[in-house]
């Protein structure tokens, strides 16, 4: 069967990780974009780039017609879905096929066959694979599902049926919290995959999350690529995965291998999947298979040497696999992390705006980075807010975990929050060297993982402070803007009559005002700092990058300005703040505090209350949607709702007001 043309059905990182293997196999490239994405770096990544629709995921990516109709239309003989968007779709296998284009993926029976969270454990069960104790079942009554929650006894895990990635899932720890939880995991559900319905399961309280990456082609042969641990998770979505499990015997890798492999084989599997086991003591219990391409393939990648693309694109081309199951590598260890656009400090919520300076570790060895985004591109509220994956490979576990956290250290993005700090903790944290992986590390260890933000450190302060000064000298003052607060007409330092030359420069870091006096030296500054006087100098990069001495001590650093900001890259930490305009009189107030206000943009898609109605401290009052998951704003304290703002339906920025609530009484 031939494959000359692949239209990729999908954006961002694996779209662009597609077309590489597929330029390689000299097979022709074809983007498909919505009108958000028109100058992503997908689009400029492929042969040609067809536009699909407007910016939601639902009037674009999501649209089989359209997808059908650009791949007919470039000529495309094979569409490749990657993972998300339609990926797990039967219809859209089935259109494919109807349309006479291969569809890189497996059959469509074998996608509806796993599909449903339920018929897949039915299967399973039938096959002997052991399972979690929960419900399955098709009836969807709510009063039966809170019958079976207790049948099964509390903590209970509330699963979407269909889908993945966290996506309509919530533990319920008491009967009080089910009926709440229910209908916020079935509403997620039904926008992320257009099908509500869901199933429940006992919740483990220290599980591994431990998954088979098999490979089945159309010859009857199938084989297991070893496994990964992504048991590092939060609100069940994927924070850290590696391969091979840590601790795992090669009698349990085998076992679980071999079981990973009659799944497959139960529904006439065809391609790349994923089978996920739940793991704990020496007992593993099937969850869920996913039919697709895993976020996570790469690890896989890296200690078999085997490119996982390739291995789909020959196998939807009729080929046999390449390989036999003894003839499968497992050589070192891989460590992957999911940089995202969000706020460890507002609880991840996820985060749009510009990529100000982006900086990934790409030219470091054993690290690989996988992205679909340039500085200067935009996070959008429409889809997922991931940045990059970053991949540390190593002869051992060890050398790996190094690697990742020196990656960590040496990324830098400027212009939005990330979580880039939460994952060098995890990288760095003590446990995690040990190996010590259940599916709690992120709840049991948080307050390493997110300490307390501490104010800006001396360190902190001199970097910035010098990176102003040193920009002051390098500019010529007459080509400087005197609008520019940079500039020597703002800072108005250097020479002064009948007294020592110094200038006052002032930050506003977290709210707090500080000021660092500079006072002008042969080399440098002697900079008045919190701390004590610190004599400094150094050398300034059009990059922002400075080779800085502070108190004899060299080192390396990076300040990014955007605006009014600041970002202080050094030693593997970063910190912003924000240089004050010395002709303002005072730091503008633009705090919301005691305001009900949108934590993120996104879309009301829940309005509890109406005005007059009142209501009790921690009650729901709106619910907000961005990027797929739902934020709940609830009232800070007992009142009466005086006007509601938004109606379902309405786009909101954050920071806006949803609603008036007034004291009660």
């Amino acid at each position: 069967m031939s494959l000359r043309k692949l239209l990729i059905a999908n954006r961002g990182e694996i779209a662009v990780r597609i077309m590489r293997t597929a330029r390689a196999m000299g097979i022709a490239t074809v983007a498909v974009y919505s009108e958000a994405d028109a100058h992503a770096l997908h689009v400029e990544t492929a042969d040609e780039a067809w536009p699909i629709g407007p910016a939601p995921a639902r009037e674009s990516y999501l649209r089989i017609d359209a997808i059908i109709a650009a791949a007919q239309a470039s000529g495309a003989d094979a569409i490749h879905p990657g993972y998300g968007f339609l990926s797990e779709n039967a219809a859209f296998a089935e259109a494919c096929a109807e349309a006479g284009i291969t569809f890189v993926g497996p059959p469509a029976s074998a996608i509806r066959a796993m599909g449903s969270k339920s018929a897949a454990k039915a299967l399973m069960e039938k096959a002997g694979v052991p399972l979690v104790p929960g419900y399955h079942g098709e009836d969807q009554d709510p009063a039966l599902l809170a019958a079976e929650a207790a049948r099964i006894g509390y903590p209970v895990l509330i699963k979407a049926s269909a889908g993945g990635g966290g996506k309509g899932m919530k533990v319920v720890a008491s009967a009080g919290e089910f009926a709440d939880a229910l209908a916020s995991a079935q509403r997620e559900a039904r926008n992320a995959f257009g099908d509500d319905r869901v199933l429940i399961e006992k919740y483990l309280t220290r599980p591994r999350h431990i998954e088979v990456q098999v490979f089945a082609d159309s010859h009857g042969k199938a084989v297991y690529l070893n496994e990964r641990d992504c048991s590092i998770q939060r609100r069940h979505q994927k924070v850290v995965e590696e391969a091979p499990a840590p601790g795992l015997s090669p009698e349990r890798r085998a076992a679980m291998g071999q079981a990973a492999v009659d799944a497959a084989r139960a529904v006439g599997y065809v391609g790349a999947g994923t089978v996920e086991f739940i793991a704990e003591g020496e007992d593993f219990f099937f969850m869920e298979m996913n039919t697709r391409l895993q976020v996570e393939h790469p690890v896989t990648e890296a200690i078999t040497g085997q490119d996982l693309v390739e291995w789909q694109l020959r196998v939807a081309r009729g080929e046999r696999l390449p390989l036999t199951q003894a003839d499968v590598p497992l050589e070192g260890a891989a460590i992957e992390v999911r940089l995202y656009a969000e706020d460890p400090q507002k609880d991840f919520l996820p985060q749009v705006g510009r990529l100000d300076h982006l900086r990934l570790p790409d030219d470091l060895p054993g690290v690989r980075v996988d992205t679909g985004v340039r500085a200067g591109d935009s996070v959008s509220i429409h889809y997922d807010p991931m940045i990059a994956k970053i991949i540390a490979r190593g002869a051992d576990r060890a050398e790996a975990v190094g690697r990742l956290a020196a990656a960590l250290a040496a990324t830098e993005v400027v212009g939005l929050p990330t979580n880039r700090a939460f994952l060098a903790a995890i990288a760095n944290h003590p446990a995690f060297a040990a190996a010590d992986l259940d599916t709690g590390f992120i709840g049991r260890f948080g307050a390493d993982l997110l300490p307390a933000p501490e104010p800006a450190d001396d360190r902190t302060l001199a970097l910035a402070a010098l990176s102003i000064l040193l920009e002051e000298a390098r500019v010529s003052a007459t080509a400087t803007d005197p609008a520019d607060p940079f500039s020597p007409w703002g800072l108005a330092p250097g020479w002064r009559l009948n007294r020592a030359a110094y200038v006052d420069l002032t930050f506003s870091d977290g709210g707090a005002r500080l000021v660092v006096r500079a006072h002008y030296r042969a080399r440098g500054f002697a900079l008045d700092l919190p701390g004590g006087t610190l004599e400094v100098e150094g050398r300034l990069e059009a990059d922002g990058t400075m080779e800085a001495r502070l108190a004899g001590v060299k080192l390396r650093a990076r300040v990014v300005r955007s605006g009014m900001k600041l970002t202080v890259f050094a030693g593997g930490t970063e910190r912003l703040i924000e240089f004050v305009d010395p002709r303002r009189a005072s730091i503008d107030a633009t705090g919301t505090a005691g305001r009900l206000v949108a934590p993120m943009p996104g879309t009301v898609i829940r309005v509890a209350v109406e005005p007059g109605q009142s209501v009790q401290k921690g009650a729901a009052l709106v619910v907000v949607e961005a990027m797929k998951m739902e934020h709940t704003v609830t009232a800070p304290r007992d009142g009466t709702v005086a006007r509601v703002l938004f109606a379902t339906g309405d786009l909101v920025d954050e920071g806006a007001e949803l609603l008036v609530l007034e004291e009660a009484g």
